[in-house]
């Protein structure tokens, strides 16, 4: 963990495939957050590839209670990685990514890395009305828990 990324791993008893799946359906985005923010898609489609946009409907004090996040995909390599910038609905990403890295260990396992990292966040104004993180390392590994659980489902 550096002081603006912090990266998670778990091994998880299914295949990358089936991870992927998940991971790119923005509908089970719900089942996997550790954080609590995320409420619901706000009727998106599956991640195809880099610079596809998903919208998805949070929650939390450091927003004022309900607001929306535009996700904007940054990295995608099929069963492989998928990753995102989120920012403000309506706005560019402000340089926070999240990123989920599947690393095939055979057939139904796989080693899944998830790193969250503000180091693009260059706002000064922004870093001074956020304290990143806003999401813990246990919460981090709670999504990983829950991709587990949601990929055996």
């Amino acid at each position: 963990m550096s002081d603006q990324k912090i990266t998670v791993q778990r091994t998880v008893d299914a295949s990358a495939k089936d991870l992927f799946e998940v991971l790119t359906n923005p509908k089970r985005h719900t089942e996997l957050d550790g954080s609590g923010f995320v409420r619901s898609d706000e009727r998106s489609n599956r991640i195809q590839g880099v610079g596809d946009v998903f919208t998805m409907n949070m929650e939390g004090d450091h927003m004022g209670g309900e607001y929306q996040t535009d996700n904007h995909v940054t990295a995608y390599a099929e069963n492989t990685m998928v990753g995102w910038q989120t920012a403000p609905a309506g706005t560019d990403p402000k340089g926070w990514e999240w990123l989920w890295e599947l690393d095939a260990q055979g057939p139904d396992s796989t080693l899944v890395s998830l790193t969250y990292d503000w180091s693009k966040v260059t706002d000064k104004e922004l870093l001074q009305q956020v304290s990143f993180p806003l999401v813990s390392k246990g919460q981090l590994e709670d999504s990983l828990g829950n991709l587990a659980a949601a990929v055996s489902s």
